[in-house]
C-alpha cells in the first residue's frame, strides 16, 4: 500500500552523484519555514488567527528589552547542551541523554551550593560559584562516562542506555529534593531552599535576567568551533565519525573518540544545569528542564553540528519556547503548542535534509 501510495505521487527522488553542499545549508532554512506555514494552518484549525499566532510566536519575543533577554537566556541551556551533542554526532556517538546530563549537572551544583550556603562555611560567593560549576560539570560528565562505560566494556548501544539514564536521573532529581536537599522551611514542597543572592550568576543586563552564562555560553561556541574545525584531537574525532576504517588506519582510536566525546557532551550538558539553577530558577525544583536536552538535538541538527550553527539553532528554537508560552497566555492554546511546533520542525528538518543527497525529478506524463 505504501509503495503504490509513494507510486502515484508526480516525483521521484534521484540520488546525487555528491551530497549537494546548498541544500546542506538551505535545508534547515526551508524547514523553519514550513514550520511557521504549517503552524499558520494549525492556527487556523484550532481557530485562531494565523496572523496574530505568527505574531506572537515571531514577532512579539523582540518587542521590549525584557523580552529579548529573555530570548537570549533561554537559549543558554540549548546552546550548550547543543555543543556538546555536535561533538558527539559528529564522531558518529549517538548520545540521546544530554536530558539526564543536564539533571545530573544541575543536581550536582545545587547540592555544592546548599553545602555551601550556610552561615559557617563563610565561603565567599565567587569561589562558592566556581565551585558549584566545577560540581556541574563534573556530575553531567560523570552521567555521560555511564554510557562511555557501558558501550565500552559491554557494547552496549548508547542510544538506549543514555536515554534510559535520564529517567534514572529525573528519579535521583526527585529523590534528592524529597530527602537530603529538601527545604525545611519550605512547607513540605519538593524543593531546596532558595540559593543566597552571592552565589547566583551576575546579570549580564540590568533590570533583567540575563546572567553572565551567556557571554561564557558564545565564548564556548566559539572555543568549540576551534577545536572541532581547528585542533588535530577535533580532526581526528570528525574521521573518526565519518569515516571508521580511515581512521583506524590513521590510528585514531575510536575508544579515546568515545571517550572524549561523551565526556565533552555531558561536561556541557552539566554546565548548563548548574548555569540554570544558579540563574532564573535560583534553586533546585523537579522541573529543572522543560526539554532542554531533548530539544537540543533539533538545536544541534538545525545548526548542521557546527557550534556557530547551534548558536543560531538555540536561538530559534528558545524563539518557540518563548511563543509557546506567549501563545499560552495570550491565546490560550495548551502548553502542549510549543512540543507540536518542536516535533515539526523536526520532522520537517529530517525531510528536507533528504534533499542532501537526493534530488528531485518530476515525472514525464506518458
Amino acid at each position: 500500500m505504501a509503495k503504490a501510495m509513494f507510486t502515484s505521487l508526480p516525483f521521484r527522488l534521484e540520488l546525487r552523484g555528491v551530497p549537494s553542499r546548498r541544500m546542506t545549508y538551505l535545508s534547515p532554512v526551508i524547514a523553519i519555514v514550513l514550520t511557521l506555514l504549517l503552524g499558520a494552518l494549525l492556527f487556523m484549525a484550532l481557530g485562531k488567527d494565523p496572523i496574530a499566532g505568527l505574531k506572537v510566536f515571531l514577532v512579539d519575543p523582540f518587542s521590549s528589552r525584557r523580552a529579548i533577554s529573555e530570548l537570549l537566556l533561554k537559549s543558554v541551556p540549548l546552546i550548550l547542551c547543543a555543543l556538546g551533542l555536535a561533538v558527539c554526532f559528529r564522531a558518529s556517538i549517538w548520545n540521546i541523554g544530554a536530558e539526564g546530563q543536564f539533571t545530573v549537572g544541575a543536581l550536582c551544583a545545587g547540592a555544592m551550593l546548599v553545602w555551601i550556603d550556610v552561615p559557617d562555611h563563610a565561603i565567599p560567593g565567587g569561589l562558592g560559584l566556581i565551585l558549584m560549576i566545577v560540581a556541574g560539570v563534573i556530575g553531567g560528565a560523570f552521567w555521560a562516562g555511564i554510557t562511555a562505560l557501558l558501550r565500552d566494556k559491554f557494547n552496549a548501544n548508547e542510544i538506549l542506555v543514555s536515554l534510559m539514564l535520564t529517567y534514572v536521573a529525573q528519579l535521583l532529581l526527585m529523590y534528592a529534593v524529597n530527602g537530603p536537599l529538601k527545604d525545611p522551611n519550605g512547607m513540605n514542597f519538593p524543593q531546596s531552599k532558595v540559593f543566597s543572592s552571592e552565589f547566583m550568576l551576575p546579570m549580564l543586563m540590568s533590570d533583567t535576567r540575563l546572567h553572565i552564562g551567556f557571554a561564557v555560553t558564545i565564548v564556548a561556541a566559539i572555543v568549540m568551533a576551534v577545536f572541532m574545525m581547528r585542533s588535530f584531537r577535533g580532526f581526528s574525532l570528525m574521521v573518526g565519525g565519518v569515516a571508521p576504517h580511515a581512521a583506524r588506519y590513521a590510528g585514531f582510536s575510536s575508544r579515546n573518540a568515545l571517550w572524549v566525546s561523551l565526556l565533552i557532551s555531558g561536561g556541557f550538558a552539566g554546565l548548563a544545569g548548574s548555569f540554570e539553577i544558579a540563574g532564573p530558577i535560583g534553586q533546585l525544583l523537579p522541573s529543572v528542564s522543560p526539554g532542554y536536552g531533548f530539544a537540543a538535538i533539533i538545536v544541534a541538527f538545525i545548526g548542521r553540528l557546527h557550534p556557530i550553527g547551534a548558536v543560531f539553532g538555540g536561538l530559534i528554537m528558545s524563539l518557540l519556547y518563548l511563543g509557546g508560552e506567549l501563545a499560552q497566555s495570550r491565546l490560550g492554546l495548551p502548553s502542549a503548542i510549543t512540543g507540536v511546533f518542536q516535533g515539526m520542525l523536526l520532522f520537517l528538518l529530517l525531510a528536507c535534509d533528504t534533499l542532501i543527497d537526493y534530488r528531485l525529478r518530476w515525472k514525464q506524463q506518458a
